[in-house]
């Protein structure tokens, strides 16, 4: 960053635009003024290429928005922050898509307008390359990458905005997390958040869950249940892996999307529940609506806002970050001194492709904390390695008369654990095609079958696919 960052402010009431200027000049800041959107678009195509826009919303010939695109196209890495009198909800996601940064209602106080600024110069901000933003028991949001850093200031925007919201990215980026932090930076913050899986729960059962059900409405319905949306009335709920959600029951929440209202099975009463309601895939999303697995109507109701989280694979500025907050917490979960993170480890690190990303970073940790040999742990980080259980098991040489029979069954219990968890993931991003999930998984074929049986993981999908074919 420059010295002194140079803002472009564009605004068509004088009064207005000699208040902001003077906020920014307070602060050094070098602030170049136009009156209308055709002269801020003038400004650029003359050259002038500022740090940051300040851009009023409501402006007379070529509105905010359409000098928003056109500065875009111009110079599409500068960062706009739209002003406006107003707080009109179909503009402020209207000028997110478009690529505004960051949003301020008029009038604003001056320590609004320097976090906004601040935040978009990059100075400082509620997260910066060496915070972590605590939400809840074991629950983080790290943003020291530029992408996640975005991703956060998209989020602190989109949680004042009443809309659902549709988060994408690859297993383990923290699509959970991320709604959890929409959910704590909005105004529902105080009221309740849930989270439904709709590739965890059986279809015929998934329907009572979210909306309940009346006594009799099914063999086993004794008394009434009130269903998740009753229960997070005036909260937030996130429906995860919503392209495994069965069609009918599709159509159902596209009318609780549309009107608010839905009824519990067995019953013929309306509920009326306000629900933020979020929404996470890591599905082909063409793909899912192309085979009718994904209802293009409600697609389209989820998506007023998409998210999208990077892999970590992209973001590894916050590698060694993850590694010493996931050592502090299983350090302190299994009472144990954390282990040191030498360079030779954190290179490792960095030069691993982290395919079970933040997730898969958790497993990693956990085993190396437990068993406490860091030859293994970066052996296993190791390209080509045969990934069949080999590796995770401790050294004999580490395993004599001074190891404890507990640390021993705690070692292979969180192997065994992470393991499984690896298959089923594999499994899954596969659509259990077994000979794909071998080959990302790295192992045979038959070792794969072997520890499919070993830890029961085929007789629980099974089972599964028998209730959603139900």
């Amino acid at each position: 960053m420059k010295d002194t960052a140079n803002i472009l402010l564009v605004d068509d009431e004088p009064g207005m635009l000699r208040y902001i200027r003077t906020l920014l000049e307070v602060d050094d800041y070098k602030v170049e003024t136009a009156t209308t959107g055709e002269e801020a678009v003038a400004r650029l195509q003359k050259g002038l290429e500022p740090d940051l826009v300040l851009l009023d919303l409501l402006m007379p010939g070529i509105d905010g928005l359409q000098t928003l695109e056109q500065l875009r196209q111009l110079q599409p890495g500068v960062k706009v922050v739209m002003l406006s009198c107003v707080s009109d909800t179909r503009k402020v996601v209207q000028a997110m898509r478009l690529g505004a940064h960051d949003y301020l209602t008029k009038p604003f106080q001056k320590a609004e307008l320097d976090a906004v600024v601040d935040q978009c110069l990059g100075k400082k901000g509620p997260v910066n390359a060496g915070e972590i933003e605590e939400l809840c028991d074991d629950v983080f949001f790290v943003a020291a990458s530029p992408a996640m850093r975005k991703i956060r200031s998209q989020a602190a925007l989109v949680a004042n905005v009443d809309i659902p919201v549709l988060l994408l990215g690859e297993s383990g980026t923290g699509k959970e997390v991320l709604a959890q932090l929409i959910h704590k930076l909005s105004p529902r913050a105080h009221r309740t958040f849930l989270k439904v899986n709709c590739a965890a729960v059986p279809a015929d059962l998934l329907e009572s869950e979210l909306f309940g059900y009346e006594a009799g409405a099914f063999t086993g319905a004794t008394h009434p249940k009130p269903g998740k949306f009753e229960l997070c009335n005036k909260g937030t709920i996130l429906l995860d892996e919503i392209g495994e959600m069965p069609p009918l029951l599709q159509a159902k929440l596209l009318h609780v999307l549309q009107d608010g209202t839905f009824s519990r099975l067995g019953s013929r009463s309306v509920i009326k529940a306000d629900v933020r309601i979020l929404a996470a895939t890591n599905i082909n999303i063409p793909e899912a609506l192309a085979t009718k697995r994904l209802r293009e109507d409600l697609y389209y109701r989820l998506n007023a806002f998409t998210l999208q989280l990077p892999p970590l694979r992209e973001r590894k500025e916050e590698i060694p970050i993850l590694l010493k907050h996931f050592m502090s917490r299983m350090s302190e979960r299994y009472a144990r001194p954390p282990l040191p993170l030498s360079p030779n480890l954190l290179q490792a690190c960095q030069d691993y492709s982290w395919p079970g990303n933040l997730r898969e970073v958790n497993n990693f940790i956990k085993r190396y904390l437990i068993l406490g040999d860091e030859k293994l742990a970066i052996n296993e980080l190791r390209p080509k390695v045969d990934a069949s259980g080999a590796s995770f098991e401790p050294p004999a040489q580490k395993s004599g008369s001074d190891a404890a029979g507990g640390l021993k069954s705690l070692a292979r219990s969180a192997k065994d654990e992470a393991e499984a968890e690896a298959i089923a993931r594999a499994l899954e991003e596969t659509n259990w095609n077994r000979k794909q999930a071998a080959a990302l998984l790295k192992i045979s074929y038959k070792a794969l079958l072997y520890k499919i049986r070993q830890y029961g993981i085929a007789q629980a999908k099974s089972h599964h696919r028998l209730s959603a074919g139900a």
